[in-house]
């Protein structure tokens, strides 16, 4: 039996109730049937819909950042671009219309299902002029960056 720590000394708590990466046990049931159960990192995930990782091909030109995805076999209308000054996150879904039963495929490796990609940008950008266009099954998205040496003259207004 290990020896029980200062902080569980002082406040009277179990560690016996924490895995080995120090994670708390969640308490289940009333009564008898009460007991302590540690969520893993795989229960998690199980409870959660597996989603795909967007591949992407991320450049810059001397006024833009330039985003390329294959989405091929997506709608561009379900095609779901959230952006901010210094994030892109572009998500959707690739729908599989199933010619035959699963137990028919010999080899089956195209990802079908939701995916998503989160990019952080390494400049901001202009999210009011950034623009987005499919062609072919790529799709790209155009940001253009804030040009922080732009100057402009204000005039001073009277009341």
């Amino acid at each position: 039996m290990k020896k029980p720590s200062f902080l569980s000394r002082l406040t009277g708590n179990n560690d016996d109730y924490f895995d080995e990466r120090g994670v708390p046990a969640v308490f289940e049931g009333q009564g008898e049937e009460r007991h302590a159960h540690i969520n893993t990192r795989d229960e998690q995930w199980a409870a959660e819909e597996p989603q795909g990782e967007l591949a992407v091909d991320i450049y810059q030109t001397p006024d833009a950042i330039v985003v390329k995805a294959l989405v091929a076999g997506v709608q561009p209308t379900s095609i779901d671009i959230a952006l901010t000054r210094e994030m892109l996150t572009v998500s959707g879904q690739r729908e599989d219309e199933r010619e035959v039963e699963e137990d028919n495929y010999f080899q089956r490796e195209l990802y079908w299902g939701s995916f998503s990609r989160t990019i952080l940008l390494p400049e901001e950008i202009d999210v009011d002029m950034a623009e987005a266009s499919e062609k072919h099954g790529i799709l790209m998205i155009r940001l253009p960056k804030i040009n922080k040496k732009r100057q402009t003259k204000l005039k001073v207004r009277s009341r």
